[in-house]
């Protein structure tokens, strides 16, 4: 669907449902999926772990999956804690890396390993906004806010494009990984700002001071607690968390991705919210999902729920 307004100030021109696509890259691979979890690589390890969108059968034979270094079992909720299983001697942590950075791998009790390939189609996108906008402005920096910048990717990548970065989580250890990954990446002389904070109360700080932000990267989780114990809940939080951020948009922001892993939801409902948030942007806002596609393989993965807007 598509519709179209004619004029800035007007809600912007909405396409939706849009799917954004990952196959991988040298660091990583989606290699089989079904019954309930997926096989994957990621640098040397191959990690098998539970993924309820999986509700094929897989392609690869049982003698593929045993091979697999690294297996979750436990709690398959998304935000559940678990346990891993090896199938020989594996290192705590061991590098990759995306285009500029490097990023350091890590078996998490919630069955992560410190990053979201899915996230690459967006990472790809505002590199190229990024580019494009630094190369216009001259002198003028590009600000940028992230938060619940997790590992910190989603930072490294526009600010080694030259964007200014401000990354928030509210994880003490999160922020060590990201700026453990900003210098294996040698990239410590980027202009980041690294913030341990509660992203609700940063946020509405931030519209205190009148602040503003030329691009937003908003990737929530369903539920968390900030340092201090605040609860974040994305049904009941998303809407004041999204009008706070209309508020912070420069007049010449460029761009505001919102991720979404409740994948129970609907990509409709965030897409709404957002039109709602931002109807007098002008601009294109476009929702969807984000997948990743099968290596040597017809099928796709759906991960998560998107929606973002852009200026132009």
């Amino acid at each position: 669907m598509s519709v179209s307004f004619a004029k800035s100030g007007t809600p912007p021109t909405q396409s939706w449902p849009v799917i954004l696509e990952t196959a991988g890259w040298s660091d990583y691979r989606l290699l089989d999926m079904g019954h309930g979890r997926k096989l994957e690589r990621y640098g040397r390890y191959v990690i098998d772990r539970p993924e309820p969108q999986a509700m094929g059968t897989p392609r690869l034979d049982e003698a593929a999956w045993r091979k697999a270094d690294g297996v979750f079992t436990g709690d398959t909720d998304e935000e559940g804690p678990g346990r891993w299983k090896f199938g020989g001697n594996v290192d705590e942590t061991w590098n990759m890396a995306y285009g500029p950075a490097r990023y350091v791998g890590r078996f998490m009790s919630f069955r992560h390993v410190g990053v979201f390939p899915e996230q690459a189609a967006h990472w790809d996108w505002v590199n190229g906004k990024v580019r494009e906008e630094v190369a216009r402005r001259g002198d003028r920096p590009m600000k940028i806010l992230n938060l619940f910048g997790y590992t910190g990717l989603a930072s490294l990548l526009p600010a080694a494009n030259g964007a200014h970065v401000t990354h928030v989580d509210a994880s003490k250890k999160a922020i060590g990984y990201a700026r453990e990954n900003q210098t294996l990446s040698g990239l410590d002389d980027l202009p980041i700002r690294w913030i341990c904070e509660d992203a609700s109360k940063f946020v509405a700080r931030e519209v205190r001071r009148g602040s503003t932000y030329d691009g937003i990267i908003l990737d929530p989780p369903k539920y968390g607690r900030g340092p201090k114990g605040e609860v974040w809940d994305i049904y009941v939080n998303l809407p004041e968390m999204l009008d706070n951020l209309r508020q912070l948009l420069s007049p010449d922001a460029v761009f505001m991705i919102l991720t979404a892993y409740a994948i129970r939801s609907s990509f409709l409902s965030i897409h709404e919210l957002m039109a709602e948030t931002l109807k007098t942007q002008g601009g294109l806002l476009e929702s969807g999902e984000l997948v990743i596609r099968e290596d040597k393989g017809a099928r796709a993965l759906s991960t998560s729920l998107f929606s973002r807007w852009s200026s132009r």
